[in-house]
């Protein structure tokens, strides 16, 4: 019962792409070569280059014109580096990723809590019934100047109504988690349909300013031990009962 482990993001996409209605909240994402990252640095002007098959972030770097003349900045964990021409902020890719494969990812400014970025992780899990259930959700702080909100990369689990509260009222705090509870379901089902042994996924969440939500990634086994960071303890719980059941833990 321990379902499939789904690691290539591009696979993923395409699953996710395959449902209309889902459209709308996948950025834009490509295999990386030298010609679809300068096109997609011309039409987004901030870009993501991440591992096809990456885990915790690790890789992870964000390429982004600058305006004017003055080049390209790619910025690496806490380090940034400036390039003068596109080429050269290829090579310096390049020098990073190796031969590993590579995809580009329409960047996604995320919203702010005290000047640092941060996501959302939603749980998702099939339930002792087999329906598909969203089981928590749970805010994602990056580190001071770093570019993943990823716990494994320094990111620091919060409650989402704190990470919330300057931008919404509590009213539209609770609006927004009963959509995450909805989308949650409704993006398992969509990647269930290509992938029928799933039985648990991690989707992580950006909200952009206007606070559309945008799936950055799905990961189809993620870590339930996050939510015991969570103050109320019925939620990891719940996680735990269910991740049990399924032979995951």
């Amino acid at each position: 019962m321990s379902g499939v482990h789904v690691v290539d993001k591009l696979r993923k996409t395409k699953a996710l792409l395959r449902h209309e209605r889902l459209k709308m909240y996948v950025p834009r994402t490509v295999k990386m070569s030298k010609s679809s990252l300068w096109s997609m640095l011309q039409q987004y002007s901030i870009v993501y280059a991440k591992p096809v098959r990456g885990t915790f972030g690790k890789g992870v770097m964000r390429a982004e014109q600058l305006d004017g003349d003055s080049g390209y900045l790619l910025r690496r964990g806490t380090t940034s580096t400036r390039f003068p021409d596109f080429s050269s902020l290829y090579k310096g890719i390049q020098r990073v990723k190796l031969n590993r494969p590579y995809l580009v990812q329409q960047g996604i400014e995320l919203l702010r809590y005290r000047r640092r970025r941060f996501d959302l992780r939603v749980m998702v899990q099939k339930n002792p019934s087999g329906r598909w259930e969203t089981t928590g959700i749970i805010g994602r702080l990056a580190q001071p100047g770093k570019i993943v909100t990823n716990y494994h990369s320094g990111g620091k689990p919060m409650p989402v109504e704190t990470l919330l509260k300057p931008h919404l009222s509590p009213a539209q705090t609770q609006e927004m988690v009963r959509f995450l509870n909805r989308f949650g379901t409704e993006v398992a089902h969509a990647l269930g349909r290509s992938f029928p042994r799933l039985n648990t996924i991690g989707i992580d969440v950006a909200l952009d300013r206007r606070l559309h939500p945008w799936i950055l990634e799905v990961n189809t086994n993620p870590d339930p031990y996050i939510f015991k960071k969570l103050k109320d303890p019925r939620v990891f719980r719940k996680i735990y009962r269910y991740a049990r059941k399924l032979g995951r833990v």
